[in-house]
């Protein structure tokens, strides 16, 4: 158990914030950040690690993706799914804020922490595919939706991961070590927000409403990731130029 009250550490974790990503949507920044704090706080007077703490993120998270593929829909599962993956997001945030109260964090966790994370975006959208296929009668072709936003999910977290240890090769700081993200930016970028993706659980025992939102975030995503596509190769052209100017000179 730690010496602070759960207050005193909930107040020296929120004037300890690190900046949030450019790029980071409201959701995540206004919602899932604030609870995470308050389990990273519960998370250090109960004794915690971080390394557990993504332990109990991961069994909410996969909890709510088996019981897409294990139960047949029903407006009581959706409900069920959404608070599970919203509760395994928010504890998500929460390992990292904890590493952040116990002194900082490791390579380890960190690695352990965006391992899980792959595995979540890498099955998610394959349980919607399997469940739809399972315990509905839609057509054959809605089953493409699923199957396009898991490669649009994988890419753009590939992506990011690439661009954060590209920068960070060279030296160049991060978007979320640069921060500034503006509240409008973060609002604009909601479609493409696992936490608002979270939610949209609510409706899965509505097969059809649910694939018609679900479709629209998919193409959300999808749009996003063809723009950032052009902003990072640019970004990347932008870091080899003077490389190549001083290999010319």
């Amino acid at each position: 158990m730690a010496d602070e009250t759960w207050g005193q550490a909930l107040r020296r974790l929120g004037s300890a914030q690190k900046g949030h990503a450019r790029g980071a949507p409201a959701y995540s920044v206004y919602v899932n950040r604030r609870v995470g704090r308050v389990l990273a706080a519960t998370a250090y007077v109960m004794g915690l690690t971080p390394n557990g703490v993504t332990a109990v993120s991961a069994v909410f998270t996969f909890t709510g993706i088996i019981l897409l593929v294990a139960v047949p829909t029903a407006p009581w599962l959706g409900i069920v799914v959404a608070l599970l993956l919203a509760l395994g997001y928010a504890w998500d945030s929460a390992d990292g804020q904890l590493a952040r109260l116990q002194g900082g964090g490791t390579i380890a966790g960190e690695w352990l922490d965006h391992f899980v994370d792959a595995i979540k975006i890498a099955t998610l959208h394959l349980a919607v595919l399997v469940g739809l296929f399972r315990f509905t009668d839609i057509s054959a072709g809605w089953l493409l939706v699923p199957l396009g936003f898991s490669v649009v999910a994988t890419v753009s977290f590939f992506g990011t991961l690439l661009n954060d240890l590209l920068k960070g090769a060279r030296g160049v700081a991060s978007s979320q070590a640069r921060g500034g993200g503006t509240a409008l930016r973060s609002l604009v970028l909601v479609p493409t927000d696992y936490g608002l993706l979270c939610l949209v659980f609510v409706l899965w025992g509505w097969p059809t409403l649910f694939l018609a939102v679900y479709a629209l975030l998919g193409v959300a995503c999808t749009a996003f990731l063809a723009l950032a596509a052009v902003k990072w190769f640019r970004e990347m052209r932008r870091i080899d130029a003077p490389v190549t100017a001083g290999g010319a000179s």
